[in-house]
């Protein structure tokens, strides 16, 4: 997931060096009076997003299945708290009826 993170974070660094060179060249016009830097980082997640869609595909499926395995084990260990729970109050129970037989 880190991974996948780093990766997504290295487009948007990318797109944003990318757009201000172009912002500042003259290519792609200034934002509104002091908009400027918030034009920029605008268009450059704006452009980012299907690039990384695209590009990151495959780390995002990767991603995806370790989020899965990991949400998976969290409640396989959930349930088997919750049976030695149920078999510590069954025990309970049990003892505490052959205490009143």
């Amino acid at each position: 997931m880190l991974r996948y993170t780093l990766m997504r974070l290295g487009v948007f660094a990318g797109c944003l060096l990318a757009v201000w060179g172009l912002v500042y060249s003259g290519v792609v016009p200034r934002g509104l009076g002091d908009s400027n830097g918030m034009w920029i980082v605008l268009l450059a997640l704006v452009i980012s997003a299907p690039i990384s869609f695209v590009v990151l595909r495959k780390e995002r499926d990767r991603a995806s299945v370790a989020v899965v395995e990991r949400v998976d084990r969290m409640k396989a260990n959930l349930d088997a708290n919750r049976s030695q729970e149920d078999e510590a109050v069954d025990s309970a129970q049990g003892r505490a009826q052959e205490q009143a037989s």
